[in-house]
């Protein structure tokens, strides 16, 4: 019997996706092995939704944006199911041997990676590959998608230097990013930014406005500002951290429910957000202000040569795992070179921006304020 291997993509959609998923299938059908797709993420595994991964359905897809798979947000153990949530692991463990399967590969972010390493620990086989537009996922320098979507977002913010110097605005970009500032930074850079907001760098509102009429009386009469999703003032980012620090001590569950659900006031992503920060900049510098949100245009679309060349070499190392019996790890991205990381190593860590890293000085150096 031909060996058989699994394979899904879950959480958030990444340019590349389908050009890994491609890789994988290339190597296991010169073994000689059948490559299956699991729809939509984990549920595909759950509730048994499949399609046979021939050379055919591999044909072409490589240039293509998004998944053929599909993709869900929904966890293995936390899985809807009618008007419930269902623990689905054992059903997932059930179909994985329904198949014969000799791995599962799951492509996916941080989300994916606890998932994946709750199913290893219910003892299936188990290889992962990153796949990120917000290059947070611990474990790897690079992730499939975020290049491509730097690209988007800095290409954005060259269009909007000729509007912003034609009216001499300040023009604030929003970029993806809730938990970590990597796209934003790295397209503000790229971009030629004047300000750069980012989650790990708290701002004051005061030293943001200080540093764009300096520029005005300098006689640069427009400014880019990049805003990170999950960028926030130093004012609420005290007080998320006092909440945090309180909800770790208490064992009460009504005060944990209280604490979690003023955590998540603070924290959830609310568009309204940068046009009460453009707002404020406006009151404060006496420049016209304007928003530009590029939402989910920096997830899709044709993926770039780096993410298909990175997608392919992550693919092909993840398959090479499968037939070498290497399970238990993510294919991983560093110094140019593609390894195998512990899954336990990614799982539950995520890989932020540092007040000293080399990108973060690169933009202090070249005059970028962070209003901090």
């Amino acid at each position: 019997m031909r060996k058989c291997v699994g394979i899904l993509t879950a959480g958030g959609d990444s340019p590349g996706l389908n050009a890994a998923i491609r890789a994988v299938g290339k190597v296991l059908s010169r073994a000689n092995a059948r490559l299956i797709g699991f729809k939509d993420g984990f549920e595909g595994i759950a509730f048994d939704r499949f399609v046979e991964l021939d050379d055919e359905m591999l044909s072409g897809i490589l240039t293509v944006g998004g998944t053929i798979l599909r993709t869900s947000r929904h966890k293995p153990n936390k899985m809807p199911v009618g008007k419930k949530i269902v623990d689905m692991t054992e059903a997932i463990v059930e179909n994985y041997h329904k198949h014969q399967l000799a791995a599962l590969i799951c492509i996916g972010g941080g989300g994916t990676h606890k998932s994946a390493l709750l199913l290893k620990k219910a003892g299936l086989n188990i290889v992962t590959i990153p796949k990120t537009i917000d290059n947070d996922l611990s474990g790897s320098n690079g992730t499939i998608g975020f290049d491509t979507a730097l690209n988007v977002a800095t290409d954005a913010i060259d269009s909007l230097h000729s509007t912003a110097s034609s009216h001499k605005r300040i023009m604030l970009v929003e970029v993806m990013g809730h938990k970590t500032g990597w796209l934003t930074l790295g397209s503000g850079i790229a971009g030629g930014a004047d300000v750069i907001l980012i989650p790990e760098i708290p701002y004051s509102l005061e030293k943001v406005a200080e540093a764009l009429k300096l520029r005005s009386r300098e006689g640069k009469f427009f400014s880019i500002v990049p805003v990170a999703e999950g960028a926030v003032d130093v004012a609420t980012a005290e007080k998320i951290a006092k909440i945090q620090q309180t909800l770790d001590k208490t064992d009460d569950k009504k005060r944990k429910a209280e604490l979690k659900a003023e955590l998540a006031e603070l924290t959830s992503y609310k568009p309204e957000r940068i046009f009460e920060l453009a707002k404020k900049l406006e009151e404060l510098t006496k420049l016209e202000t304007r928003v530009t949100i590029l939402g989910y245009l920096q997830r899709g679309g044709t993926p770039s040569c780096f993410d298909r060349m990175l997608a392919t070499r992550l693919g092909v190392r993840a398959a090479e795992a499968v037939l070498n019996r290497e399970f238990g790890f993510m294919t991983s991205y560093a110094n140019g070179e593609i390894s195998l990381v512990p899954i336990e190593e990614v799982a539950g860590k995520r890989k932020e921006l540092s007040a000293d890293h080399p990108w973060v000085k690169c933009a202090e150096a070249s005059g970028v304020s962070f209003g901090a």
